[in-house]
């Protein structure tokens, strides 16, 4: 029986709807009308799109398991690893740099918008790092891994990811005195959109969302995100307002013409947990052992991904480079 309430427990969890079953419970729905009752409704949303993302893949004959089983792996993984370690880590944040923050922001509409700009910021700070720092990309590549696009991909995360984002992030954000309980609500909305923009084809084929796809980062910039095509290497790290894309120069809309392919462009086999979970950081340490002396050693670490001591480059902006290149040549 504790083994059913175990599941049960984690089942409710999964889904987001234990404010909704304690609600129904108690009969409460007065609730409904405070933020944390519009909150336990819109949990489950993603939860939920996910199963018919999956029972509408199973009635069109779609349903491929390889690409849902890493990413259900994974996340049974750091059910385990990672429980509670992102809230220590935002609580240890909060309490040490609220107090040396120069201002201190309210509970207001205006400083909303302040807010969720500065929580913008840092969001393609954590994720440009993640991308451009060796070390970090071992942390993320995970969620890069899969070779196919659905919603199951928002789960696929290396156990240690989640911790040093939010170190980043909410070290920007009360520094830059944005209130701690808006704070939470912005975080609980942009999670809320990173997991639908990983909607997949089978349940959004255009995912440029219409005039929706000039105002904000809808999945079909998610999806050049997550591809290794060279053109579309290195961009959009933003996750709802992609302002911070246009500025830095990293913006790239799809291309019609340029056919998404999914995962990482080191070779690996994306069926295999431990190659996804672990393979980069693998590939990192045998790097760091045939490196000649310390300096390059260190190097390893805190360079691009496919820095190499020998000059034989292989990051994305190498790659980008040569290709471009190879593209003026063929054209001239």
């Amino acid at each position: 029986m504790a083994i059913l309430h175990t599941l049960y427990q984690e089942l409710v969890s999964f889904l987001g709807i234990g404010n909704l079953l304690e609600l129904y419970r108690t009969g409460n729905y007065s609730s409904l009308l405070t933020l944390k009752g519009i909150l336990s409704v819109i949990s489950p949303v993603i939860p939920f799109l996910l199963l018919i993302e999956v029972t509408r893949a199973l009635i069109y004959k779609r349903f491929k398991i390889e690409d849902y089983k890493i990413p259900f792996l994974i996340f049974v993984l750091n059910r385990f690893i990672s429980r509670f370690i992102s809230i220590a880590a935002i609580a240890f944040c909060i309490g040490l740099f609220e107090k040396i923050a120069p201002f201190q922001t309210s509970f207001t509409w205006y400083w909303f918008i302040y807010g969720y700009i500065v929580w913008e910021f840092a969001h393609f700070i954590y994720h440009y790092l993640g991308h451009k720092v060796r070390i970090f990309w071992c942390l993320h590549s995970t969620h890069h891994a899969p070779v196919a696009m659905n919603l199951s991909v928002t789960y696929a995360h290396f156990f240690l990811e989640a911790p040093y984002a939010d170190v980043i992030r909410t070290s920007i954000c009360i520094l830059a005195g944005v209130n701690p309980p808006m704070l939470f609500l912005i975080m609980f909305i942009d999670g809320t959109w990173g997991a639908f923009i990983h909607v997949g084809e089978n349940i959004l084929p255009d995912g440029r969302m219409g005039f929706l796809h000039r105002l904000i980062l809808t999945p079909s910039y998610h999806r050049v995100h997550h591809a290794k095509n060279v053109e579309y290497m290195d961009t959009n790290f933003c996750n709802l307002l992609n302002i911070w894309d246009k500025v830095f120069g990293t913006f790239q809309p799809e291309k019609k013409e340029v056919k998404i392919v999914y995962g990482i462009t080191r070779e690996m086999n994306p069926d295999n947990l431990w190659d996804v979970y672990f393979g980069e950081l693998y590939c990192l340490w045998k790097d760091i052992r045939k490196a000649p002396g310390i300096v390059n050693k260190l190097l390893y670490i805190v360079m691009p991904p496919g820095w190499s001591h020998t000059g034989d480059h292989k990051t994305a902006k190498a790659v980008k480079k040569a290709y471009d290149m190879e593209i003026t040549v063929t054209q001239g």
